[in-house]
C-alpha cells in the first residue's frame, strides 16, 4: 500500500470513527481521544489530517451530504414517474440512516444547534421533494385538487421526522413504515394510478420495499 493510500485509508477510519463517536456521544461530549482510539491512530495522525473537532464534524457533514446529493440526483434524474421516484428516493434515504453510520451521524450534526455548518441537509431534500412534486404537476401525475405546496410540506415533516424519531427506534425507519406512509399518501395525489411498467404506484412502492428490506 502506497503512502498516498495508506492517508485516504486513514483519514476514511477517523470519518467513520468521529461518525461513531458523534452518534454515541454528541457533538459537544464526544472527544478527540475517543475518536483517536476509535480509529487505532495516535492523536498526531488524527491532527495531521483534521485540525480539531469542528473539521472532523464537517467532514463528516459533508460526507453524508454527497450520500445524500447521489440520491437527489438519481430521483430527480429518473425516468420513472415523478411520484414513484420520489418514494423510491425516501426508501433509500431510510435505508442509508439505517445502516450508515455517516449519514445518520451526519443528519445529526445538521440538526445540532451547539454548532454552525455551511451545508443544510434539510434544505437539499426539501429541494428534491419540491423538484419532484413540480414534476408530477407539470406532467399531469397530480390530481388537479392537489396543493402541491402542502404536499411538498406533508412529505418533508414526515420524512424528516421519520429520521428524528428513528434514533431512538430504528421501527421509525423500517422499510414497511415507509411504505405505509407512501401508501396512504400516493392514492390521494396521483391523477394516473399506473407506470409504464403496468403496476399501480403503491404496488411499485411496496416492490420497492422488499427488495431494499435490510
Amino acid at each position: 500500500m502506497s503512502k498516498q493510500e495508506r492517508a485516504v485509508r486513514t483519514r476514511r477510519d477517523l470519518v467513520h470513527a468521529a461518525a461513531v463517536a458523534f452518534e454515541q456521544y454528541g457533538y459537544v461530549q464526544a472527544t478527540l481521544a475517543t475518536i483517536s482510539d476509535q480509529a487505532g491512530v495516535s492523536t498526531g495522525a488524527l491532527h495531521f489530517h483534521f485540525e480539531n473537532k469542528a473539521a472532523l464534524a464537517a467532514a463528516v457533514e459533508a460526507a453524508a451530504y454527497e450520500q445524500l446529493r447521489a440520491v437527489v440526483c438519481e430521483a430527480c434524474g429518473s425516468a420513472e414517474p415523478a411520484l414513484q421516484a420520489l418514494a423510491e428516493a425516501s426508501q433509500e434515504v431510510s435505508r442509508l440512516l439505517r445502516a450508515n453510520v455517516v449519514f445518520r451521524a451526519g443528519f445529526q450534526l445538521n440538526f445540532d444547534i451547539t454548532r454552525r455548518s455551511d451545508l443544510d441537509l434539510r434544505h437539499e431534500w426539501h429541494a428534491c421533494v419540491q423538484n419532484l412534486i413540480d414534476k408530477a404537476r407539470d406532467g399531469g401525475g397530480l390530481m388537479r385538487t392537489v396543493v402541491p405546496h402542502d404536499v411538498v410540506a406533508v412529505i418533508v415533516a414526515a420524512t424528516v421526522g421519520f429520521g428524528l424519531l428513528g434514533r431512538e427506534s430504528r421501527e421509525w425507519l423500517s422499510p414497511n413504515t415507509l411504505a405505509g406512509f407512501w401508501e396512504l399518501l400516493l392514492p390521494r395525489l396521483a391523477a394516473v394510478p399506473e407506470s409504464p411498467s403496468g403496476n399501480s404506484l403503491v404496488t411499485a412502492d411496496r416492490s420497492v420495499t422488499r427488495q431494499r428490506t435490510d
